[in-house]
């Protein structure tokens, strides 16, 4: 493709052998009425299935479509940062691939970005995700924002339209720890959000289990807030505060001779108390030293194997 493409694509594909063509033809159909240069970079974040193969074929069937594959699977949204890393448009489009982010909305959001915003972001009208998914989000939404005193909308995920300068400044954040919708918080620019569709995932299910939710979101809420490591030290303060309280009480109680034998139960619990406030605390320190580590040694978040 010779032309500089107005708007690039961008979606990380993962178990999708069955949805990724249906997900181009549909891109290509809302493109063509758009009447707009465009390219799509399709991402394998190294699929067990067919996927490669299938991308493969579309992009030697297509000039506008490049496809990427990663050297092992490093998740979705280090597959996302490898995407934008080959985006040339003007704007780009960051959706899933499992259909659920309907291609026909692009023009909505692209419409809507024309009226002078860098940043449109689609929030999922009636989501159409499971029980577990739509909890967990909730609950994520809540806590992050309660540990960064911020507001964060659980409604709205990766789908989304970017300026390019909105995708460099993001380049421009070298945390080891990436999560897309939070980096476009964090980097501002004039944005909005629109109402968009939210349709049943075609084929087969979420590659996100529990385990993974809860793993992404404890990363992410170390990763952007120290508000565990305050509220620790508020927590001592108050600790250390009321056992002045209580030696100054005991203190009074020697003094008038009213000491009898001290109980052996208080003395347990006291002790198995504060070793596990400690032992938490610790722990807790231990977990941003840990990332801390991660991030010097400055290891990529993403590697390409093959682009096709």
């Amino acid at each position: 493709m010779d032309q500089k493409p107005i708007i690039s694509i961008v979606s990380p594909v993962y178990r999708a052998d069955k949805i990724v063509e249906n997900l181009v033809t549909e891109i290509q159909a809302v493109m063509r009425q758009l009447n707009l240069t465009y390219e799509i970079i399709l991402v394998d974040d190294r699929s067990p299935d067919d996927s490669w193969n299938v991308m493969k074929s579309l992009s030697a069937r297509n000039e506008n479509i490049k496809s990427i594959r990663l050297s092992r699977n490093f998740g979705q949204h280090p597959a996302i940062i490898a995407g934008l890393s080959q985006a040339k448009g003007e704007w780009i489009v960051v959706m899933d691939c499992d259909l659920q982010d309907q291609p026909k909305e692009i023009a909505k959001l692209y419409n809507k970005a024309q009226e002078g915003f860098k940043i449109v972001q689609a929030r999922r009208k009636n989501r159409e995700d499971n029980f577990l998914k739509k909890l967990s989000s909730k609950i994520f939404s809540k806590v992050y924002g309660y540990f960064t005193d911020t507001k964060y909308d659980n409604e709205i995920g990766n789908f989304g339209i970017y300026h390019n300068k909105v995708i460099q400044s993001i380049f421009k954040i070298s945390d080891y720890i990436k999560f897309f919708p939070l980096f476009v918080d964090f980097v501002g620019f004039k944005s909005t959000s629109i109402e968009v569709e939210h349709a049943p995932r075609e084929s087969g299910t979420t590659s996100y289990s529990f385990s993974k939710l809860v793993s992404l979101a404890f990363n992410t809420i170390i990763s952007f807030s120290n508000k565990p490591l305050k509220l620790f030290v508020k927590f001592g303060m108050i600790i250390s505060l009321l056992s002045f309280s209580v030696g100054i009480y005991y203190i009074y109680q020697a003094m008038h001779h009213e000491i009898e034998v001290l109980g052996f139960t208080s003395i347990i619990v006291s002790i198995w108390f504060l070793s596990g406030i400690i032992i938490t605390t610790i722990g807790v320190t231990g977990i941003y030293v840990g990332k801390i580590f991660d991030q010097t040694k400055n290891r990529p978040v993403f590697i390409i194997d093959e682009i096709a």
